[in-house]
């Protein structure tokens, strides 16, 4: 993290076995239960170094980093999480999903390293992200933008995926 910011995402965690996945899954529905939540949102735990999880917030939101989700369930999330909005019962595929595969998400920036890392404004040059099997984009800018110092200085996410 830089700045309380993520700069890296991966799922599934390598720091978090099978079984430990399945008692945080069930810990955040109970969560959600507990508070009458249905629609989409992320339960975030911290791993103790004994092994053990402790509960660290809900955001009730799709988080920056759901690309990675999306890519190890196979489920549009934006798409369930607007059927959901629309009163529609979640599909049988949401609580049967299984992880396959792995991803792994960076965050592109528009910050100064020779000055501690600080979000830079300015126009963008020249664009360009590499495409292929496997990699997808997010991202709202291209060669010609405008960098605003006055938003959030994320210019792209950059999400890579592999069966195994």
């Amino acid at each position: 993290q830089r700045r309380h910011q993520k700069i890296v995402e991966e799922a599934p965690s390598p720091a978090v076995d099978d079984e430990l996945r399945a008692q945080m899954g069930e810990a955040a529905v109970r969560a959600a239960r507990a508070i009458g939540y249905v629609n989409a949102g992320t339960v975030e735990f911290l791993l103790l170094p004994d092994g053990r999880f402790a509960f660290l917030e809900v955001n009730t939101r799709l988080q920056v980093e759901h690309p990675v989700t999306e890519l190890v369930t196979g489920l549009d999330l934006v798409r369930l999480q607007l059927r959901i909005a629309e009163g529609a019962a979640l599909p049988p595929e949401v609580t049967g999903a299984r992880m396959t595969g792995h991803a792994i998400e960076v965050r592109l920036y528009a910050e100064d390293p020779t000055a501690h890392w600080r979000p830079s404004a300015g126009r963008l040059h020249r664009v360009t992200i590499p495409e292929g099997d496997g990699l997808r984009l997010d991202s709202g800018v291209e060669s010609g933008s405008e960098v605003s110092s006055h938003y959030d200085p994320m210019l792209a996410k950059v999400i890579a995926y592999a069966p195994t």
